[in-house]
């Protein structure tokens, strides 16, 4: 049975979660029983249990105490900071090309021996590449931390495509950027109200107008059930994004960019849950060839998918900003 008093070893095992490399490890610990020890004979009487609870509950939280061995010692050397960022988007866009390359052709590959890019759906791609980016972020993060405790002066290449985001300069006049985002708020919101007012007389905002000098009723695009869904779905992206500009008139914060992105990629994944096939009224479908309509469903399809991908990069680089904002890089 150790003659250590029990509340010194419980408190040494808690420091110990924080520390790494276990000869390094043990050395800290004992330093710290040591201290502790010493600090208990001399300012408190002896080393007994009362004694010892007092040095240790003077001696400060765990945490902060491993903290002060550390200092020196980072995880990822600042120098590597802005690395992980820049490294992180350069694989995540490769990561975002092969999903789509995945989604459009839907066909599984392999990326030998780095990658397994399985057959999915569009619904599928949108849940992954969260996680993608999150696995990204880790890889480049685990090589940047082995450098680092390499302890090695190791020159990393700096890719470089156009201006780094820190190059721009915000535009002077504070009243003027305010200005222009009143304006689009205001346009934006008569956009809805217009969508809101269309579906509220045609229960569509997806109409075909054969001939606008007649003064007759345009044709519903889509069959009832699907045109309403689909034009719920449009409109709440158009108020999704007059209450992003509304918002800014008050804050310029990244993360109002980031939940508009999720938003807009909830809204955009609903979409393309909708099936394609059978999407047209009978009467548009006796007006056009076969061909021209189903050259039309691949062309929306196709459409969703490229505004699906251009919400991703402004998401994933809303989101690296901020980051780089945050670790000061």
């Amino acid at each position: 049975m150790s003659d250590k008093p029990r509340t010194l070893e419980t408190y040494l095992e808690e420091i110990s979660h924080f520390l790494s490399g276990r000869a390094e490890r043990e050395e800290i610990l004992s330093e710290i029983r040591s201290h502790i020890l010493e600090k208990a004979a001399t300012e408190h009487g002896g080393t007994g249990d009362a004694a010892i609870d007092k040095a240790v509950a003077a001696y400060g939280p765990p945490r902060k105490v491993a903290e002060k061995y550390l200092d020196d010692r980072p995880i990822i050397a600042p120098a590597y900071k802005r690395h992980l960022f820049r490294y992180t988007s350069i694989l995540f866009a490769a990561h975002l090309l092969l999903t789509a390359i995945a989604v459009v052709f839907k066909k599984s590959f392999i990326v030998f021996p780095f990658l397994y890019m399985p057959e999915m759906g569009v619904l599928e791609a949108l849940m992954y590449l969260p996680t993608a980016f999150l696995a990204d972020l880790g890889a480049v993060a685990l090589v940047l931390y082995f450098i680092t405790q390499s302890g090695k002066d190791v020159k990393l290449p700096w890719p470089r495509f156009g201006a780094d985001l820190d190059e721009f300069k915000p535009a002077k006049g504070f009243w003027a950027g305010r200005f222009a985002t009143a304006v689009g708020a205001v346009i934006m919101l008569a956009l809805t109200d217009l969508a809101l007012y269309i579906l509220s007389k045609y229960g569509t905002i997806f109409l075909y107008f054969e001939n606008l000098k007649e003064s007759r009723d345009p044709i519903p695009l889509f069959t009832p059930g699907a045109g309403r869904r689909l034009s719920l779905i449009v409109i709440a992206m158009l108020a999704a994004a007059t209450m992003k500009l509304f918002i800014r008139l008050f804050t310029r914060s990244r993360w109002v960019d980031v939940v508009s992105n999720a938003v807009s990629l909830t809204l955009i994944g609903l979409l393309l849950r909708q099936p394609f096939d059978g999407l047209f009224v009978p009467e548009i479908l006796s007006r056009f060839s076969p061909r021209f309509v189903d050259w039309a469903e691949h062309t929306l399809l196709i459409l969703l998918l490229f505004i699906a991908l251009m919400v991703t990069i402004d998401l994933v680089k809303n989101l690296v900003a901020i980051g780089r904002k945050k670790w000061g890089t």
